[in-house]
């Protein structure tokens, strides 16, 4: 009898855990749902170089599923002029990754991505600082001899979540319209 009620007392109170678990939000992660970005201008953070200051855009965890900064800017003259951004080497070297992180370190090989007319490459890094997880996406595409680069930091994000997003977000018309002004080609057709 005793060993009944025993059982019966351990039964429920793992019916309890079980249950506050549950409640309590402690259960396995769900899958990723899709995020709805919502871009706003913020201020540049870094001191001005010798390729001057940017736009800065950020996305709060609510719509990005993790804070993400956008930080981008051309760097005029600074792109091999016959290829482009075409592989990840010259991504590497246009980049703007040492904004961040003096020693950044590549996720996986780069893709190829489009920037309205223009072509160009992004990769996945993490910000090897030895202390974070910090993401970092960074995106370099090319007008003839002009790059146009990009860098997010994307926290703990999910890089494959957050490039497509990043990427529609550099294809909206209110920053192809202010990249072709800052590439001096406000009144130069260019179809995309």
């Amino acid at each position: 009898m005793k060993r009944a009620i025993a059982f019966s007392v351990a039964v429920v109170g793992l019916g309890l855990v079980a249950a506050s678990a549950a409640v309590l939000g402690m259960r396995p992660p769900a899958k990723p749902q899709e995020i709805r970005p919502v871009w706003n201008d913020a201020k540049w953070p870094f001191p001005i170089d010798q390729w001057g200051t940017g736009r800065a855009f950020v996305c709060e965890p609510a719509d990005c599923g993790a804070k993400v900064d956008v930080y981008l800017r051309p760097k005029i003259g600074n792109c091999n002029c016959a290829t482009g951004v075409a592989d990840d080497a010259e991504l590497e070297r246009v980049s703007d990754n040492e904004l961040v992180t003096l020693a950044s370190r590549a996720r996986a090989p780069g893709r190829p991505i489009k920037v309205a007319w223009m072509d160009g490459r992004s990769r996945a890094y993490w910000a090897s600082d030895g202390e974070t997880g910090e993401g970092l996406l960074s995106f370099a595409y090319n007008d003839e001899c002009d790059a146009v680069v990009a860098l997010a930091r994307i926290g703990e994000g999910d890089p494959e979540t957050l490039q497509p997003a990043i990427l529609a977000f550099l294809n909206t018309r209110d920053v192809v319209l202010w990249t072709k002004k800052e590439l001096g080609l406000e009144f130069v057709r260019r179809d995309w």
